[in-house]
């Protein structure tokens, strides 16, 4: 298959109308219109062979993860996704793996209101970059610098499924069969929980998408916004298989890859905030607490203070 017959066949055939919109795939750039009284939030994420993915995984499970990780920045900022640009490196054009992965990616896509508008495809090994935009009503984004003492901490979903999965299959665990499918499909399928973010524009302070590691991505909104926090290890919520694992302690605080939302907010939004969760059928869990001595205090449930090994992933370590 050649590089044009790709984007003619598989992504300028697949764009919808958007009146925003004014020229999408097939120049040498998209046009977007904004619309007066919207913030729009631009946001990248790269996604590389061998280090952020098994090159051996299914198209659709990678699309959906390709897609997801830069929605999931989204929901961090309480924006609705509108636009995307998505830049490719690939071995090869294999036309039923290229259909795998547009059929899954255009899915979620639509599932979001998102259109693809441009990108880029060449040879070479496993890379891709996806450009997301989204807006949010003028000046009602969440930041990570507006914590407040007294705040509450929250995350959404599960934590550390992510993470077992690969300990498992670097063979430093062993999963029951049942507890690694579910750990699997976490890490390959991560929900994005944009309608959460969305509805915390008028309930949360601050949020975080955790894509590093809880305890880090947490420490980023303390040192933005010049804070501290409690936090109760033992409440943070994770498959109740995992604490069987001595390392469970460290998936769930430091593992990463679980593109969940840490999120403050006044106790008096706690009732609001549980009827979000509902209605975005999205569990949510109270963690913590945001002080004003600084740094990120992590305690079990008697008190006891916990240390880990390392607070997150970083490229570079």
């Amino acid at each position: 298959m050649k590089e044009f017959d790709f984007i003619k066949q598989y992504l300028v055939a697949r764009q919808d109308k958007d009146e925003q919109v004014v020229l999408g795939i097939g120049d040498d750039a998209a046009i977007i219109r904004p619309q007066a009284g919207l913030d729009i939030h631009i946001s990248s994420d790269m996604l590389l062979g061998g280090r952020h993915f098994f090159t051996d995984v299914k198209p659709a499970d990678l699309a959906h993860k390709v897609l997801a990780v830069n929605l999931s920045d989204m929901a961090a900022m309480g924006a609705t996704p509108k636009w995307a640009t998505l830049s490719v490196a690939l071995p090869q054009l294999d036309e039923a793996w290229v259909r795998a992965f547009c059929d899954s990616l255009f899915a979620l896509a639509d599932a979001h209101g998102l259109q693809l508008v441009g990108g880029d495809t060449t040879r070479g090994d496993w890379a891709f970059n996806v450009t997301i935009m989204g807006q949010t009503p003028q000046g009602l984004g969440l930041r990570r610098a507006a914590a407040e003492v007294g705040d509450d901490v929250w995350v959404s979903g599960r934590l550390g499924l992510a993470c077992a999965a690969l300990y498992d299959h670097w063979n430093e665990v062993h999963l029951d069969d049942d507890v690694f499918t579910m750990c699997e499909a976490a890490r390959l399928r991560p929900q994005a929980r944009v309608a959460l973010g969305q509805g915390l524009l008028t309930l949360a302070h601050a949020a975080q998408d955790v894509s590093d590691g809880f305890a880090q991505d947490l420490q980023h909104i303390l040192t933005a916004s010049q804070v501290g926090a409690v936090v109760n290890v033992d409440a943070l919520p994770t498959l109740p298989e995992l604490k069987q694992y001595e390392q469970w302690q460290q998936w769930v605080c430091a593992g990463g890859d679980d593109y969940e939302l840490v999120f403050t907010a006044p106790a008096t939004a706690r009732e609001a905030i549980m009827a979000l969760a509902a209605d975005s059928q999205t569990a949510v869990t109270l963690v913590g607490k945001i002080t004003a001595d600084t740094g990120l205090k992590l305690i079990d449930a008697s008190g006891e203070e916990v240390v880990l090994t390392h607070k997150g992933f970083d490229h570079f370590e």
